[in-house]
């Protein structure tokens, strides 16, 4: 057992390192880690808007790639990531339309890359790029269409897509058999004109119907396209769509040339002061709930704003500012949800809405958000698991249903359903009664969330894999054989069966099982079996085992953490988050709040100071 004292001190010193982290407003932002495939999109987008006017920034852009091009000669997705094809062919794409000289050592050791991973030829590479995202185009048609503005590719190599499919109603996508994921459309509409206008469909009618919704699918991508200028307030998507509109020499319609210089103003003020680009512009709301529940879960109230009262407060008025209001433009999702970011390029989702669900219970919000648990209630898929962002759009990632949000979403019904225990009123109540929202139009009864619950439990099941594990959605590790994290996924499945009570339940059992066979002998874990220790998946291996393993394991995990804390590991961010579309990211507060959530609940008999 780890002393007291020694592992008092440690939480103290990792929970005031989270609250450092605070902006003046009460939350927090965090910082996303900067990214080469952001930094070649954006130094491309720039070139082809405006060669002149940006020359300073795309320069500094190239310069970044080169001076962090890996020791392979590739580019990763982060300054910690493994190369990857997709990655370096954007950077070689970004060397050669920018205008870099051909013939420099940068330019040769990325070509010795990639025909050592592809062959030299055009159409290997495509072909390799296609493979790494199989049926989904939502990455590898904008990836192409980019080497093929650069020349690296023939554009007969680029997939087409429907760009007509957003003339239709919201409601018709999930029959279109959609090419790319719900949150896409802007790079539908930009890119599937792109394509054309390089190379025209064989078939005239499709050529007519095109023509003919050419510009009212523009009109679409301007109203959707958000004050800030950035799509998903996210560099890349952005990138690509300023880049597909800027390489059509036509006469441009009042929407295309807003999308185009919006989207460029958005590039221009996102750039970091070394040149470089991140993935997307911040995590507030994500970051903001994770640090709410790892505090708060663990009795450490004192140490957020405005205690003891939080309705009204600062943090609790800032949580509820960021609910979306109004049907979503991209997906048609229904209010009540909650995106990733507080800016107004996010999308709601099933992993920031649960979040935001869960820190409202814990900050006792006493009344009740009904309109999101009705929103989660409300996303639940046919076979019992929760997707990212739409019910029934397909089976592409993030549009299928995954067991850390089935688990995530399951947590936040469970901690609702203690509120309408405890309300006298019960299920029915008056019609007065504050719950009628969820029985007048979800029918949602005492029998009706026990099914919801037990299919969503059915579905996790289902999922768990023959070790007793289950794979995460948007979480990886660059060491685990095809980039799996099962170490995330199953400790976040596994906090599903704490909060509902069924610590004994077989597949719990099976789960813990998993986690304590793949602890690493220094005590720590990795993403998967033998995979190098980790301060995020060490904490919430540790922060879940506590509960449901105690023991001599779990306190080896303990003492791998305090030892983190002490040396100041526990600030380095590893690459396990996955973007959109296999794109590598860390965030820099994700282990410092795993680590407050974890030593915060082995010590939690004690109360901080």
């Amino acid at each position: 057992m780890i002393p007291a004292d020694r592992l008092r001190a440690a939480y103290l010193t990792a929970r005031d390192a989270l609250l450092a982290e605070r902006v003046p407003e009460g939350h927090w932002v965090g910082e996303l880690s900067t990214s080469a495939l952001s930094t070649a999109t954006a130094v491309m987008a720039l070139h082809l808007a405006n060669p002149f006017e940006h020359r300073t920034r795309i320069d500094a852009g190239l310069k970044w790639l080169a001076d962090h091009q890996n020791a392979d000669g590739g580019g990763g997705d982060t300054v910690k990531s493994f190369s990857n094809i997709s990655t370096t062919m954007l950077c070689r794409a970004a060397f050669k339309l920018a205008g870099a000289k051909e013939e420099g050592e940068t330019i040769r050791r990325v070509e010795d890359y990639l025909t050592l991973k592809a062959g030299a030829l055009p159409t290997r590479r495509a072909a390799a790029i296609r493979h790494r995202y199989g049926k989904d185009h939502t990455f590898s048609v904008p990836i192409l269409m980019t080497c093929a503005l650069a020349g690296l590719v023939s554009w007969d190599e680029v997939p087409r897509l429907p760009f007509e499919a957003a003339y239709l109603p919201q409601s018709w996508y999930r029959f279109a058999k959609m090419p790319v994921v719900s949150y896409a459309l802007p790079a539908l509409i930009a890119i599937g004109q792109c394509i054309h206008h390089h190379r025209r469909s064989q078939n005239p009618i499709r050529n007519v119907v095109r023509r003919f919704v050419r510009n009212r699918t523009l009109n679409v991508l301007r109203r959707i396209q958000p004050t800030t200028g950035g799509y998903l307030e996210a560099t890349p998507l952005t990138s690509f769509v300023v880049m597909a509109l800027s390489s059509m020499h036509r006469k441009r319609t009042t929407a295309e040339a807003q999308v185009i210089d919006e989207g460029v103003r958005f590039i221009v003020n996102s750039v970091r002061p070394d040149g470089s680009w991140p993935i997307d512009t911040n995590l507030a709301t994500w970051v903001t709930t994770l640090s709410i529940n790892a505090l708060v879960a663990v009795g450490d109230t004192a140490s957020i704003p405005a205690p003891p009262k939080w309705e009204g407060g600062s943090l609790w008025d800032w949580l509820m500012g960021q609910q979306y209001r109004e049907r979503h433009p991209y997906t048609g999702a229904d209010p009540g949800g909650w995106a990733w970011t507080d800016l107004p390029g996010g999308v709601p989702d099933c992993d920031d809405t649960p979040g935001a669900i869960l820190a409202l219970y814990h900050m006792g919000y006493s009344h009740y958000p009904t309109e999101s648990v009705g929103w989660v209630i409300g996303l639940q898929n046919s076979d019992g698991g929760w997707p990212t962002f739409c019910r029934g759009w397909g089976t592409l990632p993030f549009d299928r249903s995954g067991a850390d949000l089935t688990a995530h979403a399951l947590r936040a019904l469970a901690v609702w359903s203690k509120r309408f225990k405890d309300d006298p009123r019960g299920w029915v109540g008056k019609p007065e009664s504050k719950y009628q929202f969820l029985i007048a139009h979800f029918g949602l009864t005492w029998k009706k969330y026990h099914a919801t619950v037990s299919r969503g439990l059915a579905y996790l099941a289902k999922q768990q894999r023959p070790d007793g594990s289950w794979l995460p959605l948007w979480f990886g590790n660059q060491h685990a054989p095809d980039d799996i994290n099962p170490v995330y996924g199953t400790a976040r499945v596994l906090a599903a069966y704490r909060d509902l009570k069924l610590e004994e339940s077989p597949e719990c059992r099976r789960g813990v099982e998993f986690l304590l066979s793949v602890q690493n002998t220094d005590g720590g874990w990795g993403g998967a079996k033998d995979c190098p220790s980790s301060v995020e998946e060490t904490a919430l291996a540790v922060e879940v085992l506590l509960d449901l393993a105690p023991g001599d394991a779990v306190q080896r995990g303990v003492v791998w953490l305090a030892d983190a804390v002490e040396s100041g590991r526990f600030r380095d961010a590893s690459p396990i988050g996955f973007y959109f579309a296999k794109l590598w990211y860390f965030e820099k507060l994700y282990p410092i709040i795993f680590t407050v959530a974890a030593l915060g609940r082995a010590c939690r008999g004690e109360r901080p100071a």
